[in-house]
């Protein structure tokens, strides 16, 4: 599983390189994963993103990159986890419980771009 799967900090790092190293240099801003502070992306997908971000350095009258990370489902389910810790931090009591988080889809970052080339692939079938 290891080969399969890129960690978070090595995504990261593969994403500056691209846009730093490519033969028209751009800065990169990444937006969306601040929150994680561990995960494994697709090695597949991480590739393709990180041509992805190659080829768009490339393009004519891009000045920098801005790369944003969104649910592609909108409405996502999550677990909240509240925990009692006592004085030598271990978890006393813990309650769960569930929320739904409504997340802005793609257009809110793409307001007002004509040249959209969507190469993901239909919900399931990735």
């Amino acid at each position: 599983m290891k080969l399969m799967h890129t960690k978070l900090p090595e995504f990261l790092k593969k994403m500056r390189v691209a846009a730093n190293e490519s033969e028209c240099p751009k800065e990169i801003t990444i937006r969306g994963l601040e929150n994680l502070t561990s995960a494994k992306m697709q090695s597949l997908r991480t590739g393709r993103i990180e041509h992805a971000v190659r080829e768009m350095t490339m393009k004519e009258g891009v000045d920098r990159i801005e790369f944003v990370v969104m649910p592609r489902v909108p409405e996502t389910m999550h677990t909240v986890i509240i925990k009692g810790i006592d004085k030598e931090g271990n978890i006393k009591s813990a309650i769960l419980e569930i929320v739904n988080i409504l997340h802005p889809t793609e257009e809110a970052e793409l307001l007002g771009c004509d040249d959209i080339d969507d190469r993901r692939p239909a919900i399931g079938r990735h």
